[in-house]
């Protein structure tokens, strides 16, 4: 029974680590076909969305994560105009991206409904992009949907996911991988949600060692700030098919951007680019050892 004044939070025991928020009231539960939905007002991070226990987004801190999503990769992209998010059922990547007006299709799969319609109730600053005419809300399995993609079809495909766990496991494998570059154009970018750097090192090296596997040529982890995920630190990682360049960022284009950000601009995309030590050092020895493995197995 929920009591007002109530903490949630969300426990890391692998880290011996837990984060908490003061909830005032539970405004909806739901169990789908798929996974546990609940949103939680609080006392100080507006409303909480929380799926299978795991905290998903607050109305107070999701900018940062909806917007290094997606403008890293549209403004790497030096012309994306079709583009795809699995998962994303929250909407804010979706509204994030319709703020390019060169975009001009962009198809959202995500396999609950429930969540979207969570969203639009609880979140409806999330989903006030949702009738543009541009975008296509589809609720399906988004791994069968990418398998089954006209080949070169897409510039920019976006994985808004959760955690490798349950119905999104399959978004983290070199099969995964493979099938979206298939479904890229040349130049096309994948960018994907990859944990935190302190907590999910394994995670993310094998997610860039995948990706390279699948054929793409160059990848590169954006790191930034994320208040209610483990650890408050981020990860979102950018794979590019043929040659694409994903360092060169179109700096001119974000400084005349027509429309507002909270967090992201210029400087903190080229920031953002930039290794942490620990995190060069892991990387690089795990691309090494993948290179020597496959090298003596060929």
């Amino acid at each position: 029974m929920f009591e007002p004044n109530e903490w949630f939070t969300e426990v890391v025991e692998d880290e011996g680590s837990a984060f908490s928020l003061k909830v005032t009231e539970k405004l909806h539960e739901e169990q789908t076909p798929y996974q546990l939905i609940e949103v939680y007002a609080t006392a100080g991070f507006g409303n909480l969305m929380v799926i299978d226990g795991f905290v998903m987004l607050t109305s107070r801190d999701n900018f940062l994560y909806h917007e290094m999503m997606s403008h890293p990769a549209l403004f790497t992209h030096p012309d994306p105009r079709r583009v795809c998010i699995i998962g994303g059922g929250d909407c804010g990547t979706l509204r994030e991206v319709l703020k390019h007006d060169g975009v001009e299709t962009v198809v959202q799969i995500d396999i609950d409904e429930g969540v979207t319609l969570a969203a639009e109730c609880f979140f409806p600053e999330l989903t006030a992009s949702n009738e543009d005419p541009r975008a296509r809300l589809l609720f399906a399995d988004g791994i069968r949907w990418i398998q089954e993609t006209p080949p070169g079809s897409l510039d920019l495909i976006i994985v808004d996911s959760t955690d490798p766990v349950g119905p999104a496991v399959g978004l983290f494998t070199a099969d995964f991988y493979a099938d979206c570059a298939r479904a890229l154009d040349q130049g096309g970018i994948l960018v994907q949600q990859s944990e935190s750097p302190l907590y999910h090192m394994p995670i993310l090296t094998d997610m860039h060692i995948a990706m390279r596997a699948a054929g793409f040529g160059d990848t590169r982890s954006l790191f930034f700030p994320q208040t209610v995920y483990p650890s408050g630190w981020m990860t979102a990682t950018l794979a590019g098919k043929g040659d694409s360049a994903l360092g060169a960022v179109r700096v001119a284009d974000i400084r005349a951007k027509p429309f507002d950000t909270q967090y992201y601009n210029a400087e903190i995309h080229q920031a953002a680019l930039a290794q942490p030590e620990f995190f060069r050092r892991a990387l690089t020895t795990a691309l090494e050892t993948a290179q020597t493995a496959q090298t003596a197995n060929a």
